[in-house]
């Protein structure tokens, strides 16, 4: 049984992507700090925090649907920053393949949540 959103294997996920973005985004040049970096940490962490939201939300099923939708649009424009970084030569693409096959993961779970949120909802 599912006691908070921490428990919730899609948040687990996603944090551990987030984390590991912030992590390697530290080593970006000084120039990206006010656009790549913050645009790469704040969709990431965005995710987690939609899905926290949507969670608190599980008794209203248009707005829990609404957040989960909304992690899953966050996850996707993290999806074109982890891009622009390996283009921009600040990422290999092993590193980059990771990161994009863990937030399409991520969408996919979103998506079934979305498409079957009976297990979810409260009421």
């Amino acid at each position: 049984m599912l006691t908070g959103f921490k428990d919730l294997k899609v948040y687990q996920k996603a944090y551990d992507l987030s984390m590991e973005i912030f992590q390697l985004s530290t080593a970006f040049p000084k120039e990206e700090i006010y656009s790549l970096t913050d645009q790469m940490r704040r969709s990431s962490r965005s995710v987690c925090a939609n899905i926290a939201e949507a969670f608190r939300k599980r008794g209203y099923p248009k707005l829990f649907r609404l957040a989960l939708t909304n992690a899953d649009s966050e996850a996707s424009e993290t999806i074109v920053w982890i891009d622009y970084a390996k283009d921009c030569g600040y990422m290999s693409d092993k590193v980059h393949t990771y990161l994009s096959q863990g937030y399409k993961e991520v969408g996919k779970i979103l998506g079934k949540i979305i498409l079957h949120p009976h297990r979810f909802i409260t009421r």
